[in-house]
């Protein structure tokens, strides 16, 4: 197994939507950049609706969606999982990131969407109890991973373009 170790969040403190994967595969943890598989849609679909497309270069499609008050994080800061796969995540490994220091710093958040299932879930069950305040309004979308093949990259972002709709 191979301890996983979360990025910063994406964030200026005006943010206000916050889009929350569960952790970063190991595309991403080797080049220490979110969505960094080349077949993962997320970019893609930042590209479609805010135009922070994956032919930016990495830093200014992070500054893209931060001045769009889009905000970027993972609901785990570590776990014990072999791979990328959310499936491999050793549920008895796993530690939240802090959500009620992040909302408190980010007061303008009022969504939260979640990059697929595996996050919902695991925001649900180890971040919600530990918010006294009500949470954001949160919806899961379905994950951009190349794994989740049961939905083109054109209908992962049909899907996602709900988030251009929220101010």
């Amino acid at each position: 197994m191979a301890n996983a170790q979360s990025f910063p969040p994406l964030a200026t403190p005006d943010a206000r939507i916050l889009i929350l994967g569960s952790m970063p595969g190991q595309a991403s943890l080797q080049a220490q950049q979110y969505y960094a598989h080349p077949r993962n849609a997320f970019w893609y679909i930042m590209g479609e609706l805010f135009g922070a497309g994956p032919e930016l270069p990495y830093e200014q499609r992070c500054a893209v969606l931060v001045a769009k008050g889009v905000a970027v994080w993972d609901v785990l800061k570590h776990c014990w999982r072999p791979g990328s796969l959310d499936t491999s995540i050793d549920p008895s490994s796993v530690e939240a990131n802090d959500f009620p220091r992040f909302l408190a710093d980010h007061p303008d958040i009022r969504h939260v969407f979640f990059n697929g299932r595996k996050a919902e879930q695991t925001f649900t069950r180890h971040v919600t109890p530990a918010l006294e305040d009500k949470p954001p309004q949160c919806m899961m979308l379905p994950s951009t991973s190349p794994a989740h093949a049961a939905m083109s990259r054109e209908e992962k972002c049909n899907a996602w373009s709900v988030i251009a709709s929220v101010r």
